[in-house]
C-alpha cells in the first residue's frame, strides 16, 4: 500500500488542502509519498513513531497527518494520543488506516501485511477481528477533539472478489497463484482479467485489490484540537 497518499490525494474535494494541509504540517511515515511537498516527514529515518514526544515538541503543528501508520504501532492507541498532543489548538489530526473488512478481509493475522498490528473499523460495536479498533470512537475521545469528517475510501475496490467471511485462506504465494496473478494482471480485458480473479478466489486465494489493482482499501477521519 505504498502509494495510497497520491492515490487519495487524486480524489480529494476541491478546498481540502486550504482547509486542512495550510502552516506546518507533519507527515507520520510518509515514506516517498508526502501528502504535500512541504510537509515534515517523520518516518524511520527521523525515530521511532510509537514514542514520537522523545522528538518532537506537542502542539508545534498546524496539521498532523497519518497514512498506513498507525496498524504498525505496537499500542496503537496510545501512539493516536502521542500524535495529537502534537496538534496546535485550532489544528487537525488526519488519520488514514487500513478498512478491516476491505484490507484484511476477515483475516487475521494480516495475509498481506505481516506488520500490522491492530485492524480498523469506522463505528460498530463489535467485529470479527480480535484486535479491532474503532478508530472514529478512538479520534472522537481525544481530548478536545471536536469530529470533522469521517469517509471510506474504496475506490477501484470490487466486493464481488472480498474474501469470503469464514474460509480459511490458502497461501496467496504459492507459486502456480502467483503465476495466475500474473497473467491477470497483464489481461486489457477487464471481464476475463475478473473471470481469472474470481477463480483464484474461489480456489480460496485472497486477493490485495490494492497492490494488484490500485484499488483503495481505507478509512479516513478527521479531528480538530479545540482550544
Amino acid at each position: 500500500m505504498g502509494s495510497e497518499t497520491s492515490k487519495t490525494n487524486a480524489l480529494r474535494v476541491a478546498g481540502f488542502f486550504d482547509t486542512y494541509l495550510t502552516g506546518r504540517v507533519l507527515d507520520i511515515g510518509a515514506g516517498g509519498d508526502p501528502v504535500i511537498p512541504s510537509a515534515e516527514i517523520f518516518d524511520q529515518a527521523e525515530g521511532d513513531a510509537n514514542h514520537i514526544l522523545d522528538y518532537l515538541k506537542p502542539e508545534q503543528y498546524d496539521s498532523v497527518l497519518s497514512s498506513h501508520c498507525l496498524e504498525h504501532m505496537h499500542e496503537p492507541r496510545q501512539a493516536l494520543k502521542d500524535w495529537w498532543a502534537l496538534v496546535k489548538p485550532g489544528g487537525f489530526l488526519i488519520t488514514i488506516v487500513p478498512h478491516e473488512d476491505l484490507y484484511e478481509q476477515f483475516c487475521w493475522p494480516s495475509i498481506f501485511n505481516h506488520d500490522h498490528k491492530a485492524t480498523f473499523r469506522l463505528g460498530g460495536a463489535g467485529s470479527w477481528s480480535p484486535v479491532s479498533i474503532d478508530i472514529l470512537a478512538e479520534m472522537q475521545a481525544l481530548p478536545h477533539s471536536k469530529f470533522i469528517s469521517k469517509r471510506i475510501y474504496d475506490e477501484g475496490y470490487d466486493y464481488d472478489l472480498q474474501f469470503p467471511q469464514g474460509q480459511k485462506p490458502k497461501n496467496h504465494r504459492a507459486f502456480w497463484n502467483r503465476q495466475l496473478s500474473s497473467i491477470a494482471r497483464r489481461i486489457p480485458n477487464r471481464h476475463l482479467r475478473k473471470k481469472f480473479l474470481a477463480f483464484q478466489l474461489r480456489r480460496g486465494y485472497p486477493i490485495d485489490q490494492t497492490a494488484k489493482h490500485g484499488a483503495l482499501a481505507q478509512i479516513e477521519v478527521i479531528v480538530q484540537k479545540e482550544g
